[in-house]
């Protein structure tokens, strides 16, 4: 079948189907308002809550706070409002879980309750120190609204639930006075702590200078006691204020994560830092110089272009955060992912915020970027598996995807270019900032080769879908991939945050097949290019594609065909969010 040409702006389509957790101050009623509402209820008629991303019943989520496992239990702990689905109120709210997927919260780890955090306690890390005992370093904001630094513990080791934490009497730890010169309205988001060889632990605070942004090194015998260095592990001018520091080592050769602590010929270090004027999480990949304190970039903020610069992700994703999962030698990060929507819908709504899909982290074999990939615990949730085999995808082809849930789904697809009509791509003549072409050259401009893709939460006549796709171009004699998420049509209301994303994605197209996982969850589109070589998350809220209306295709929008070489698609089983003990 076909349909009018009115209704997209794309020449006609040949449409093809194929079925194919207590603290000694705990706040009780925050607990009791986790739990007083159970997703189901909450979820009638809210078509936008997600499905199997991390989100609480109700209110305002941000940062990802101290993720750890302990005792066979993983822990995040998460910046909340127990009171609205705005920012404020802040308190340091605990979920527990066995597999990183499905949850159960517990009553709030961290609130206001000392002079150092009187107004507020905000971003942090959790160290585990000697003998197996963790520790959590976070910014309060004490009554002359200045950040410091603070301390808390279990009050019971034997706990693998953390319930319950004591803060320290010697609050605050660290804080700005005349004699350090440090901003005490840029001073915040202590990292995890590592063990230097010299048996001193060390940690990072990001801050500012003027424009200059600074990682403060702060090393401590006890972790209680600590003086700041003379000069920051890194800092670059330009960047503004550096929040959400993150430090730590990925093995030079292979996936598995490592401790905090290692420091040897055996690893490389990131340095990554959410820029606040940017809202956007960037890494550096370099070397630490242990002697010195130093870390020293591979190609650092100050030697390219902002843009070129890497990112954990290329679409809404800020103040994430890793930890060394040990029981299964992985490093792991979380990301916050803010809404698209309007205030006064999120106000509507009653919630605003989720985290993406925990993600494995590691360095690709280049050692010139790191890869992110889906915790495979999210497979768990798969059921209806739908496999497409080999085929040729011509130019102004959908594809429908039938056979799983649209709006809840996990789509792997893999496209390859034949090698002959690469002349076909079109040239680039001079260097664009991805984001700005992907929203030049959108889902509705063809190419020689591109756009192809995925076209999710697409309505029925095609007024609404968001597409994440592929466009490859030649410049200066090399083929170039674009990676972009378009999200231009996937709302008839215009009050949300429409912004398409992109970046450039290093994949070798005449050896290599381009690849595309999209996790689709009622509001969010989570996707990673190249097997993860790029990721790009986007929020949206169509109007008419929800629910049991969305559908999902693989499209090509350019003059020459694109061959599939596989196709596997799921419907996914909600995860369990409200978890009871």
């Amino acid at each position: 079948m076909t349909i009018l040409s009115t209704i997209w702006l794309l020449p006609l389509f040949t449409f093809i189907y194929v079925n194919g957790v207590l603290p000694i101050e705990a706040t009780h009623h925050v607990h009791r308002e986790l739990q007083s509402l159970s997703s189901d209820e909450y979820s009638t008629n809210q078509p936008y809550r997600t499905g199997y991303h991390f989100q609480p019943p109700k209110n305002w989520i941000n940062d990802p706070n101290g993720p750890l496992l302990y005792k066979g239990v993983y822990h995040l702990f998460y910046q909340y409002n127990p009171k609205g689905a705005q920012w404020g109120n802040i308190v340091w709210a605990h979920s527990i879980s066995t597999d990183l997927i499905n949850w159960t919260p517990l009553d709030s780890a961290i609130f206001p309750s000392q002079p150092s955090d009187i107004n507020g306690c905000w971003s942090g890390s959790t160290t585990i120190l000697h003998g197996n005992k963790p520790a959590i370093l976070y910014t309060g904001i004490n009554k002359l609204n200045h950040q410091v630094q603070n301390l808390a513990y279990p009050k019971d080791f034997s706990d693998s639930f953390l319930r319950e934490w004591i803060k320290s009497p010697q609050n605050p730890l660290m804080e700005p006075t005349n004699e350090n010169k440090i901003n005490s309205s840029s001073f915040r988001d202590p990292t995890t702590g590592w063990l230097g060889k010299d048996g001193k632990w060390r940690v990072l605070v990001g801050s500012k200078r003027r424009t200059r942004g600074i990682a403060i090194l702060y090393k401590s015998k006890d972790f209680v006691e600590w003086k700041k260095s003379k000069h920051p592990l890194h800092s670059a001018k330009g960047t503004g204020m550096w929040e959400c520091p993150d430090f730590f080592p990925v093995l030079k050769n292979g996936i598995k994560g490592v401790d905090t602590s290692l420091s040897d010929d055996s690893v490389r270090h990131v340095l990554k830092v959410s820029l606040d004027d940017k809202k956007h999480d960037y890494y550096l990949i370099g070397s630490y110089d242990e002697d010195k304190d130093r870390f020293v970039p591979d190609r650092g903020f100050e030697e390219v272009e902002i843009e070129e610069v890497f990112r954990y992700d290329y679409g809404k994703y800020y103040a994430s955060k890793t930890f060394f999962d040990y029981g299964k030698n992985r490093r792991v990060l979380l990301g916050w992912v803010n809404e698209s929507s309007s205030v006064a819908d999120d106000i509507k709504k009653g919630w605003s915020g989720i985290h993406t899909i925990p993600r494995t982290i590691w360095l690709h074999e280049s050692g010139k970027q790191l890869v992110q990939w889906p915790v495979v615990e999210i497979e768990k949730l798969r059921v209806n598996h739908v496999n497409l085999p080999t085929k040729l995808l011509k130019g102004a082809e959908l594809l429908q995807i039938n056979g799983v849930t649209a709006s809840q789904a996990d789509v792997e697809i893999s496209f390859e270019v034949n090698k002959n009509n690469i002349r076909e791509a079109e040239v680039l003549e001079k260097w664009t900032d991805p984001q700005i072409l992907c929203s030049q050259k959108g889902t509705s401009v063809k190419s020689g080769l591109g756009p192809f893709g995925l076209l999710v939460f697409a309505s029925k006549g095609l007024q609404e879908f968001t597409s994440v796709f592929f466009r490859i171009f030649r410049f200066q004699n090399k083929n170039l991939v674009l990676f972009c998420s378009d999200q231009s049509r996937s709302s008839l209301n215009k009050d949300n945050d429409l912004t398409s994303y992109g970046t450039f994605i290093d994949v070798d197209v005449l050896h290599e097949k381009l690849s595309l996982r999209t996790l689709i969850d009622h509001s969010v589109v989570e996707s990673f290019g190249g097997e993860g070589r790029a990721c790009i998350t986007a929020r949206v809220y169509p109007t008419l594609a929800i629910n049991d209306k969305a559908l999902i295709y693989a499209f090509n929008n350019g003059t020459t065909d694109i061959k599939i070489t596989s196709l596997n698609a799921w419907s996914m089983k909600k995860a369990q969010l409200n978890g009871k003990l």
